[in-house]
């Protein structure tokens, strides 16, 4: 069949060229047809494309972030590579008569064959190097006035339970140092010390990495929503105390096909509660039509932090989901968004975006609102809390909230408006089922 030429098929309605994220294959690989050989993304997903054919890879066309247009060569495979070894060597000795033809012409005879003379070479005798024995450190016997180590040093050498004997300090006259004890913890016991010089050790080394892929598409998104919309923030305190007994409560009683429920499905639903009475806030900003897109549809983007970057798998209709079926929703497609397996369908379409910095913990932070949206929420660590409560001082359950808006399309009165009224429902859960 001899080379095969793959150009990059038209994958995607509108879709004019992808950039080159990932090769599966390099030159000289041996692919067999739908084996996997690069993934391509477009403005509208990450493909992979499989090879057509079986055979050896002779060229690639592009590199990692490289941007290639559909219907340019992506790769050329060499479909005979999968022949025998017998046809390769009929195919060599077809061509030795011009290869004498050739020498002919240098004016060695072509019925002369030519034989290379190669000696044998003689064994080379076995040299023994004697082996050295390690040097063993000399134990230091375990008293206080041999070992030299502070008091914090010896609380995690106790802590950690081991014997400072058996570690050689590195400080002046010895002293064990709190490197020292780290390097022979991370060594499993093998090495006695850390070497002074680690501490004066200069670090000049410099990494480029290339931005492709969806970290490419992250920073565009990222310039586009800063550089066009207004941003404007807004925080708040919420007390969580009843909202986390009521969990408690419906996790300790939940059915076995039950998903687990956090905090989340239950701001979810109070969101889709919310956006009734305050329409504006979830919407889209046309601005090349100059017009804003209000929506009924309640569709949140939870933002999801994965192994490739950070993506807004969206949860659709909350509006007409109970809390059990928006935490399995949310479930699925932050599953799928963190596997792989996430579809066009589960990545687009949202009208406002959540963002969870719950395990991560702190006070507050700017989200940047999910172009073309209008707002944002941010959901900070929970935790307990001394609060002032009709005159006494109580332990409450305190979560922090963050919140940005499109100051074009709403106004801050809007805005917090909206955020009192998600702290009303969650301070008094009952609201959010009525």
């Amino acid at each position: 069949m001899g080379n095969f030429v793959f150009k990059l098929p038209d994958i995607g309605e509108g879709v004019v060229e992808g950039e080159i994220v990932q090769w599966h294959v390099s030159v000289g690989d041996t692919v067999a047809e739908d084996d996997p050989i690069v993934d391509v993304m477009t403005d509208k997903a990450t493909v992979t494309i499989p090879s057509p054919v079986s055979g050896t890879v002779d060229s690639l066309s592009g590199g990692v972030g490289d941007m290639i247009a559909v219907g340019s060569t992506l790769l050329e495979i060499n479909s005979e590579g999968s022949e025998t070894n017998d046809s390769m060597e009929n195919e060599s000795k077809e061509m030795e008569p011009e290869l004498g033809d050739v020498s002919d012409s240098e004016g060695v005879p072509s019925s002369a064959p030519t034989e290379s003379y190669v000696p044998e070479e003689a064994p080379l005798p076995e040299i023994k190097i004697p082996r050295k024995e390690p040097i063993a450190p000399t134990p230091v016997k375990e008293s206080s006035s041999r070992i030299l180590a502070s008091p914090a040093v010896r609380k995690r050498a106790r802590e950690s339970d081991v014997s400072l004997s058996e570690v050689r300090g590195s400080g002046p006259a010895g002293r064990i140092r709190h490197a020292d004890l780290d390097a022979y913890i991370a060594a499993g016991g093998t090495v006695s010390g850390a070497s002074p010089a680690s501490y004066s050790t200069k670090r000049t080394e410099v990494s480029q990495v290339k931005v492709v892929g969806l970290r490419r598409k992250i920073a565009e998104q990222m310039t586009l929503s800063k550089s066009r919309i207004p941003h404007f923030s807004y925080f708040e305190e919420i007390d969580i105390t009843e909202l986390e007994a009521l969990r408690q409560l419906l996790n300790s009683s939940r059915g076995e096909e039950q998903p687990k429920l956090t905090y989340l499905p239950f701001i979810m639903m109070a969101l889709s509660k919310a956006f009734v009475r305050h329409e504006k806030c979830n919407a889209i900003y046309d601005e090349e039509g100059g017009m804003v897109i209000q929506h009924e549809a309640v569709n949140l983007g939870i933002a999801t932090q994965t192994d490739k970057g950070l993506f807004v798998p969206v949860v659709k209709h909350v509006e007409s989901m109970d809390v059990w079926q928006a935490a399995s929703e949310m479930q699925r497609v932050t599953g799928s968004a963190r596997d792989g397996s996430a579809t066009l369908e589960d990545l687009t379409g949202s009208t406002f975006t959540i963002t969870s910095l719950g395990r991560e913990g702190g006070l507050g932070a700017t989200p940047i609102i999910n172009h073309p949206e209008v707002g944002i929420l941010g959901i900070h660590k929970a935790r307990d809390m001394p609060v002032a409560r009709g005159g006494s001082i109580e332990i409450r359950r305190i979560m922090n909230v963050s919140s940005s808006w499109d100051h074009r399309v709403v106004d801050g009165a809007d805005g917090a408006a909206l955020v009192q009224d998600l702290k009303r429902m969650i301070e008094h859960p009952a609201l959010i089922f009525m």
